[in-house]
């Protein structure tokens, strides 16, 4: 087993196994791929923390790690300005060819790299994944740091929201919040040119599966748990964006705005509540909506 930095001509194999790793794991397909392949020539990139892990010759393994920051919530005792950002990091996609999972392989190249990390100076990183996993790595819950989600309320204990520091006390007493950097949506941000970059991979069948994320019609925001509640494409094929109420034949079913679609799903509040802890009543689901339907796909601003 060897662990070197990546080529330039590793790229395309590498990008193949991140896809190949990710695929139907936390949503229908994957966008990782595209990611890494964004990546590469973003500021953030951090080029001697692009790790891969060869087997017998073959990449079975690879990881990227990213320059981040956290939204100082409070000042701090060395005297950063309220509202400040403090330097950090994160990492990702890391990725194991499926054949080679669950054999103690992307543990030895994260401690790998979180060594290499740490000899650079890198103080802090934070990350969203399984506890389970990466408490083997010296991962635990940032809420613990005092550091929230950008998605989460504050006082909330977020399962899947990890941090670590490298070099004790480089974090100190401070508080904040942290939002992954703007990279990591780069396939949201760019539909088409991803789908463009998709049509280059051998075709491979998306599908809803248990244990993925929760996944949400990006018109109406009911949850898809199952292939039968999507819509469909203009070639016939499933969307996993939209669900069936909204989207056939690639093509929206209502011509509304976001305020009259909140509206028409005010009226099945009493359903909602059915799966809530606490009822709500419509006007506060309207409240809701209000603050979710804003970052749904059909609804959400394009970037200035």
């Amino acid at each position: 087993m060897k662990i070197r930095l990546e080529k330039p001509q590793d790229y395309g194999e590498v990008e193949n196994l991140t896809r190949e790793a990710f695929w139907n794991v936390y949503r229908p397909g994957c966008t990782e791929h595209y990611v890494l392949n964004q990546y590469r020539t973003s500021p953030d990139f951090i080029p001697e923390l692009d790790f891969v892990m060869e087997e017998d010759g073959k990449i079975i393994g690879h990881v990227m790690f990213s320059k981040a920051k956290i939204a100082l919530d409070t000042p701090s005792p060395e005297g950063e300005m309220e509202g400040g950002f403090f330097p950090s990091w994160t990492f990702g996609p890391i990725s194991i060819h499926p054949d080679y999972k669950r054999k103690g392989y992307g543990l030895k190249l994260l401690q790998y790299a979180l060594e290499k990390a740490k000899e650079m100076g890198i103080g802090l990183l934070q990350m969203e994944g399984n506890i389970e996993f990466y408490k083997h790595a010296g991962f635990d819950l940032a809420s613990k740091m005092k550091i929230h989600y950008h998605a989460e309320p504050k006082d909330a204990e977020v399962p899947y929201f990890l941090a670590q520091e490298l070099i004790p006390g480089y974090w100190g007493n401070r508080e904040g919040t942290y939002g992954p950097p703007k990279g990591y949506f780069v396939a949201d941000e760019n539909p088409e040119a991803f789908e463009a970059y998709e049509a280059t991979f051998p075709v491979k069948e998306k599908t809803l599966q248990p244990g993925q994320l929760p996944q949400f019609c990006q018109s109406c925001g009911m949850p898809l748990t199952k292939n039968e509640d999507c819509g469909t494409n203009a070639d016939g094929s499933t969307s996993y964006d939209y669900c069936q109420y909204c989207y056939k034949d690639g093509h929206f079913l209502q011509d509304c705005t976001m305020d009259e679609m909140i509206e028409h799903c005010a009226q099945f509040v009493d359903e909602v509540n059915k799966n809530m802890p606490k009822p709500m009543t419509k006007e506060e689901y309207k409240q809701m909506m209000q603050g979710f339907f804003p970052m749904l796909k059909r609804w959400k601003k394009p970037a200035m």
